[in-house]
């Protein structure tokens, strides 16, 4: 279907049951069904990311709904205008027509303000020192007592923020799991496929083959498979890892390796496998070996070790150079705004 007719679904899902959650005060739209041309192919890797305003926030995660997946998820309040024009995240949504309700009128307010003034130069630095900001925070809060995968995803989405800084700095959508795919396609428009290269260093991705790469998705297929069999709904993300996410989990990382973007696909391969561990702690599944079938943890422990992160020092050193590269990233981002 057209990316249209997928919002006014998610609008439809907002009328009918999102307005009974508790407290609701609104929904918008976000990620790249937002970003995205209306007339375009809503893609089968895709979901449709909305965002409830509630006073009691409660993340619904991932269903079917009428034909397309939704993602949604809530917040408790949206802050000023000048905190929404400060957060990348929110002003990236609501520079866009994003409200899909809104019975108080005050989403609407924002979304008008957020437009005018989102490409004003003050508002860019706000915004990629929020991602900056964002980058240190994962970076400096790498737990080593933490599970692995706690300590994966610290380091790797530290990694990761650093696309968001140019992204944001060039008034592109700070996408999630096409991030690299997207920074790529930015940097090669100005001639710096070489800072691309530098975040793939940082990543660790940067000298991996397609081959190798597909090799470490087909295991993480069987470990996705095996997550996905489980409910646990005590578990943030645990609608991600189901049978209707696997077309964006699983078929969106093949996709990218098929086009030849294997590197790029990796922080994604990296993150979902980072949360099928997760999922299963939480289940009280054992990570290690159990009848019959190999250890779950140990085809993560061999991805990360291709990308150099292996060991709570590998992360840490990792990390670090995440850091020092802060400055060349900064400066990159201020070339293109």
């Amino acid at each position: 279907m057209r990316v249209e007719e997928a919002r006014q679904i998610a609008r439809q899902w907002v009328l009918a049951e999102g307005t009974a959650l508790p407290g609701f005060d609104g929904a918008f739209l976000t990620g790249s069904a937002l970003w995205a041309d209306p007339a375009d192919e809503l893609a089968a890797t895709s979901d449709v990311d909305v965002i409830v305003v509630a006073d009691q926030p409660a993340r619904l995660g991932k269903f079917a709904y009428r034909g397309i997946l939704l993602e949604v998820s809530s917040l408790s309040g949206l802050g000023s205008t000048h905190e929404v024009l400060s957060d990348y995240h929110l002003a990236g949504s609501f520079h866009l027509p994003c409200v899909l309700a809104d019975p108080s009128g005050r989403l609407t307010e924002i979304q008008q303000v957020v437009s005018r003034d989102f490409a004003e130069r003050p508002w860019i630095l706000a915004r990629c020192t929020n991602a900056m900001d964002r980058v240190r925070g994962f970076i400096n809060g790498i737990d080593e007592r933490a599970p692995l995968p706690d300590q994966v995803n610290s380091w790797l989405f530290g990694t990761g923020v650093t696309t968001h800084v140019l992204l944001v700095a060039a008034l592109r959508n700070p996408t999630i799991r096409r991030r690299y795919e997207a920074v790529r396609d930015l940097l090669a428009e100005h001639g710096r496929l070489d800072f691309h290269e530098s975040l793939l260093e940082l990543l660790g991705s940067a000298n991996l083959s397609a081959a190798r790469v597909e090799r470490h998705l087909a295991v993480l297929e069987k470990v996705y498979d095996a997550a996905a069999a489980l409910r646990v709904p005590s578990y943030p993300f645990d609608s991600d890892i189901t049978p209707a996410a696997r077309p964006i989990a699983i078929d969106g990382t093949r996709e990218l390796i098929q086009c030849g973007l294997h590197r790029e696909a990796v922080f994604w391969l990296v993150a979902t496998y980072a949360r099928c561990l997760a999922k299963r702690a939480a289940a009280g599944e054992q990570a290690g070996e159990q009848a019959g079938e190999s250890g779950y943890e140990d085809g993560f422990r061999e991805l990360l070790a291709d990308l150099g992160a292996e060991t709570r020092r590998d992360r840490r050193r990792k990390g670090d150079l995440v850091l020092a590269a802060l400055p060349g990233v900064w400066q990159t981002a201020m070339a293109l705004c």
